[in-house]
């Protein structure tokens, strides 16, 4: 192993505990469902960005560039002033949901850099404009653009002209589990000398206030001025459960030692409400004495639960200074505190972090590929969240704090008081999206498991035990809603990360079969609570993707009735299919699961059934050639022809069976034999084939469309003027730009069009956009889907790719065509644009600028300009693994159904 590996092991082992300090705050706490305890749930405007810096928080903590410990106690953190600002640069700034003229919106440029899995080191850089920073400017213009414009940005405002900005690093290398080497780096890309203030800060979140006694801290702890020592000035950092910390703060230019300032992180009542403050100090503090002069706002005596070392920092033009800090435990064996020693070990940990990395990519990935990988892969990491929510005292209130209203009890996710969230977990974006998604966690796993095998199933694991899982089986959504309902992903991930993760051609089947058993459970609850009528078609509601369809699908419908959804029913039958895969593999070692997978081979088949011939055609449309939703009203059914993902769905629920595997299984043999024998009206739904020769055997595919069914939709989803954009699958059909659908309820319109970039209505979830631009996460499980289809028709079938170019290609080659261009999305052109950046020159001949990339939420489906959240590296981070598996020429880890499908290749 290398060292990374042997960190990972060791931390797996519980024999060092590597993972215990990592970028852990979130990048906003401000805002968020966690601190509302208004009385009508208007989270935005319940603790604005205003606020923040002058109030605590009760479930978590926020900071620039900064890590903490796993439970959030202890936080380490940059403040920044260019000596114009109003406030302290401590926290990101954004548009609320309500401010954004397409919703929720960061409006920062930072950029996570690297990390290792046990971020023994990482590197991240932020921003920061010389000029006053344009907060206003941002609200005003973004408040009076409509939803047809974009949105207005931070580049947009001018604040970079000139390169009038600094650019900051942080970095962290770890010596040991407790001794944190923190180097800061302050770049001036300016053309004139400039000052910037830097205060790296010190505090512990705020556990003491609100007298809850599931807090590993009601006692304040504290943070005292040990020494000024000549080469370092130390803080003394003291908490009940994390121990004693030294904090050693570097001298600055010239040798001068910082000045240290001391404060609470308490609320200042006084300012935000003209209440009485708990301490004469306050979270503010350092802002007031800093930017205002206040000297009554730090503490003279030296002692308080936040401290900053503040360096005033005369950065030359073009130029940079650096500053050396160090966050240790006490008794932490360590040699100097700094010099050579620190430099060697920042030295060894890039060169391990680049050591690591390269054993896990295919040599023949470029270099520009392979810095798109480390990116990829580091706002995977840095994406880790400390995520804290107990919904139970949540809704009653703490016991130093004021009872909440009776109809809070009543409100937002009232059904979830069993749900105890106290864990560091994967979040999609730390500011725009700083809650978990329970479908885009399983996306992130995924992506992450060949980094990070453990951490991956300790998370999908997590969100299966019962203080996660609703005690009726359902999983927990998002913060906003944890009843709303998301595909039903978990298993495929469980399943994937079981076959990506094998070492050494040995794999966790106590993991798989953890996760069977909990999966069980929550099928369960799709089946008893989704199929309306009992006919094994779904109508699953949200199911994550927001405005795709013509109605808010979360709420009643306007017509009266109900939807029978093909993308619900497609997802219920691709569990189905991945509970079947995982049951035979458990049964190699347990004849037990034979039984469970007869169970889940027989309701798929009716599933398949149902939706291609129930009342005829099911829900296929056979003059189109595509699967549409239905809604059913006053005994009427009306298919809603919106051709978009809903309908390109079905295809993803496919699964091949060898031969070789069911014969090992007698018991699932016999009863599949009887079922095809005996039922054949639903044995019509498995494709049978037999290949002779050299390698003979025998193939069995379990699939919801028909070979006839699957060449037509692909028809749809391979016409450059349908589905098929340069850089991926569209999700709304171009087709429906001159052509939308309408349907007129009561004289009012609704309406769906191809909109292939930002949403322009507001009707169901503002930036959340579904009708047009593409989206990573339906195309990597479609382009999954084509090779296991591949696996099983070979080059017997072939389409046209692109339609109509009359260029022939197998299925497993259509897999590359759609991984190609999603990768192209990255990839810089000749001149350097990469289609993500948009029209932003800066990341095409900028040297300061080209080689940062940002991981969007979704990218406009004509120019792959990147939109939605700006670092929801999360899903989009599957672009590390469509570079991956083109670069070896082979289908992605865990695609093909079987062990035996793979050695065959």
């Amino acid at each position: 192993m290398n060292a990374e590996e042997q960190r990972l092991a060791e931390d797996s082992a519980r024999t060092r505990n590597w993972k215990r300090w990592g970028p852990y705050l979130a990048d906003r706490q401000w805002a968020t469902v966690r601190e509302d305890y208004s009385p009508d749930g208007e989270c935005w405007g319940y603790f604005p960005h205003e606020q923040a810096r002058s109030r605590a928080y009760r479930w978590g903590e926020d900071g620039l560039l900064g890590i903490s410990d796993r439970e959030c106690r202890l936080c380490f953190a940059l403040a920044l002033w260019n000596g114009r600002d109003p406030i302290f640069k401590e926290r990101l700034f954004g548009l609320t949901g309500p401010e954004g003229n397409h919703g929720e919106d960061v409006k920062e440029c930072y950029f996570y850099l690297d990390s290792t899995p046990t971020h023994s080191y990482l590197k991240a850089l932020y921003k920061y404009p010389q000029t006053e920073f344009p907060y206003a400017q941002l609200v005003e213009e973004n408040r009076r653009r409509s939803r047809a414009e974009p949105e207005f940005e931070l580049t947009d405002t001018g604040v970079f002209k000139a390169n009038r900005y600094f650019d900051v690093f942080a970095e962290y290398a770890k010596a040991s589990p407790d001794d944190i080497l923190i180097r800061l780096t302050v770049a001036n890309r300016g053309p004139e000398a400039a000052t910037l203030h830097l205060l790296p800060t010190l505090w512990f979140r705020n556990t003491w206030t609100w007298k809850c006694t599931d807090e590993d801290c009601v006692a304040k702890p504290s943070i005292t001025l040990a020494t000024v020592a000549t080469a370092a000035s130390i803080l003394a950092a003291s908490h009940q459960s994390v121990g004693r910390f030294n904090f050693f703060a570097g001298k600055g230019p010239g040798g001068q030692a910082p000045s240290f300032l001391f404060t609470d992180n308490e609320s200042n009542l006084k300012k935000l409400f003209d209440a009485p403050n708990a301490s004469p100090y306050t979270k503010d503090g350092f802002g007031e004495f800093v930017i205002h002069g206040r000297a009554e706002a730090v503490n003279p005596a030296q002692i308080g639960t936040k401290a900053a070392a503040w360096y005033q920092l005369n950065v030359p033009a073009d130029g940079q200074i650096s500053i050396q800090l160090r966050l240790t435990a006490e008794g932490e064996a360590k040699e100097e505190t700094f010099g050579e020693g620190f430099d060697q070990v920042f030295a060894e940990r890039i060169r391990e972090a680049d050591e690591f990395y390269a054993a896990r990519l295919p040599q023949n990935v470029s270099a520009t590929e392979r810095a798109i990988v480390r990116q990829a892969d580091a706002g995977l990491l840095w994406s880790k969240q400390f995520y804290h929510y107990v919904v139970k005292e949540w809704l009653d209130g703490d016991p130093a704090g004021p009872p909440p209203p009776e109809d809070r009890k009543e409100g937002r996710n009232h059904e979830w008081r069993h749900l105890y969230n106290r864990d560091v977990i994967s979040m999609p974006d730390k500011w725009e999206y700083p809650w978990y998604a329970a479908w885009d966690l399983a996306f992130h796993m995924v992506a992450m498991a060949r980094v990070d095998p453990e951490f991956v199933k300790d998370q999908l694991v997590l969100f299966l035990r019962e203080w996660y899982m609703h005690p009726n089986g359902q999983l927990p959504a998002y913060e906003f809603e944890f009843s709303d309902v998301n595909p039903p992903v978990h298993a495929w991930a469980a399943w994937r990360v079981y076959k990506i993760t094998a070492g050494k051609g040995e794999r966790d089947h106590h993991y798989l079969d953890r996760v069977f058993q909990k999966l069980v459970i929550n099928f369960t609850w799709w089946v008893n609570r989704k199929d309306i009528r009992g006919k094994n078609l779904f109508s699953g509601g949200f199911l994550g993707l927001d405005n795709i369809g013509v109605f808010d699908r979360s709420k009643p419908l306007p017509t009266g009735g109900f939807l029978e959804q093909a993308d619900g029913t497609a997802w219920m039958a691709f569990y189905c299919n991945t509970m079947l895969a995982i049951a035979l593999k458990l049964a190699d070692q347990d004849p037990v699961y034979e039984d469970m997978a007869s169970k889940f081979f027989e309701h798929f088949v009716a599933i398949a059934d149902s939706i291609n011939f129930l009342g005829g055609s099911g829900l296929w449309d056979e003059e189109d050639g595509f699967y549409y939703d239905q809604l059913h009203v006053d005994g009427a059914t009306v298919p809603l022809k919106v051709r978009s993902l809903v309908g390109i769905i079905p295809l993803i629920a496919v699964e091949v069976l060898e031969e070789e595997v069911i014969s090992r299984l007698p018991g699932f043999s016999k009863r599949m034999q009887w079922f095809l024998d005996n039922r054949p009206d639903l044995a019509r739904n498995i494709s049978y084939l037999e290949l002779k020769g050299q390698n003979a055997h025998t193939h069995r595919l379990l699939a919801l469309p028909t070979r006839d069914r699957l060449v037509r939709v692909l028809r749809y989803v391979l016409d450059e003027n349908e589905f098929l954009s340069p850089y991926g699958l569209r999700s709304v059909s171009r087709a429906h730009e001159k052509h939308p659908f309408v349907l007129t309820v009561d004289g009012r319109e609704h309406r769906v069009s191809y909109e292939p970039g930002e949403s322009a209505s507001a009707v169901f979830g503002g930036n959340s956009n579904w009708r047009g631009p593409v989206w990573f996460p339906l195309n990597y499980l479609l382009i999954e889907a084509l090779e296991r289809y591949h696996h099983f028709y070979g080059d017997s079938l072939q389409v046209e790719c692109p339609t109509g170019s009359g260029r022939m290609m197998d299925l497993q080659q259509v897999a590359q065509e759609l991984s190609t261009r999603l990768c192209r999305l990255f990839l810089p052109d000749g001149k350097g644009r990469r289609p993500c950046h948009g029209e932003d020159e800066r990341f095409a001949s900028d040297p300061h600028w080209r080689d940062l990339l940002l991981f969007h939420e979704y990218f406009h489906g004509e120019t792959g300009r990147g939109l939605g959240a700006s670092h929801q590296t999360g899903w989009t981070a599957l672009v590390a693994r469509c570079l991956e598996d083109l670069a070896r020429g082979n289908p992605s880890d865990g695609a093909p159904a079987t062990d035996s499908a793979r050695k065959r290749k």
